[in-house]
């Protein structure tokens, strides 16, 4: 799949800001099922060193200051982007959940290099701690003898049919113990769910943060501005690696996913953050298109 991708967010403050520092990570990964090209950033108000970076988790940051006067920001990230399948899955579907939990438990004796990296995504994090209730509610997919791959993909699942997509629920500091009582969120709920369900169970878990090409209904034309950024899971398999879940829509990630990055939680990948001086209030206005290559419009339609 060709895409050309597109994300703008803009800041617009109720007061004249002197001066801000920014890391944005908005620009995608490269893999071996992805491939990203023509990437052009474009800031306004015209920063200064600007730079960019790898972070600990390997994902792309992008660093600037703006020294001048402004009353907003806009940062506008486009990239042509090119996805084929994931590695075949078809082999580790013999793995055992416990026989991977134990792995992880005893990764540093083992001395596996790729179990001993993985560890951390056992681990709470800021946005996700491991509880009995989400042991508890894991349970009813992970009973004794299961393979791991039909105990992560029963559970993806269940959590698409028992959970409502809900904009209005939650926020960024909704606990997960409310989403879990609630059964109301959206995908950075959900990812954040499943991950501690499967932490809770002795499991590596990551956040993935990055875009879905979305469908519109029959006969309508896409929306330009429609998308968003998406979030979803991986699952780590011991002797084989991360395999990609998407709770918020109860399926298995294909070409029409790019990925942004990854991290512990969304904390780890937030794409645009700050510190500044002065400004006051702001509003925030994000507008995602990933436009299929044969597809593409009129740059005068965009935004």
């Amino acid at each position: 799949m060709r895409y050309t991708l597109r994300h703008l967010t803009r800041y617009e403050y109720s007061g004249p800001a002197t001066l801000s520092h920014n890391e944005a990570r908005i620009l995608p990964r490269q893999l071996p099922w992805q491939l990203c090209s023509d990437t052009q950033l474009i800031i306004n108000p015209g920063p200064i060193g600007l730079s960019e970076r790898r972070d600990f988790f390997g994902n792309r940051v992008t660093y600037f200051a703006v020294e001048a006067v402004h009353n907003s920001l806009e940062v506008v990230v486009t990239s042509s982007v090119e996805t084929w399948p994931r590695p075949a899955q078809d082999f580790f579907s013999g793995t055992g959940w416990e026989e991977a939990a134990a792995e992880m438990s005893c990764a540093v004796r083992t001395g596996n290099r790729d179990s001993i990296e993985a560890r951390l995504f056992v681990l709470d994090s800021p946005f996700i701690m491991r509880q009995p209730a989400l042991k508890e509610y894991a349970q009813t997919n992970f009973t004794p003898g299961v393979y791991l791959h039909d105990a992560v993909l029963a559970l993806n699942k269940r959590i698409f049919d028992e959970f409502t997509y809900d904009e209005d629920s939650t926020t960024l500091a909704t606990p997960l113990r409310e989403v879990l009582e609630t059964r109301r969120g959206v995908c950075q709920d959900f990812a954040h769910l499943l991950i501690g369900c499967l932490r809770s169970m002795g499991l590596a878990a990551r956040y993935i943060s990055g875009y879905m090409e979305t469908s519109p209904p029959p006969g309508q034309h896409k929306l330009l501005g429609a998308d968003a950024t998406h979030a979803w899971v991986a699952v780590f398999i011991p002797g084989w690696g991360w395999q990609e879940v998407d709770p918020t829509n109860g399926c298995v990630p294909d070409e029409r996913y790019i990925v942004l990055g990854w991290g512990r939680d969304f904390a780890d990948v937030t794409p645009l953050k700050g510190v500044m001086t002065g400004g006051g209030d702001h509003k925030l206005t994000v507008a995602v298109d990933v436009i299929p290559a044969p597809d593409l419009p009129d740059e005068r339609q965009l935004f």
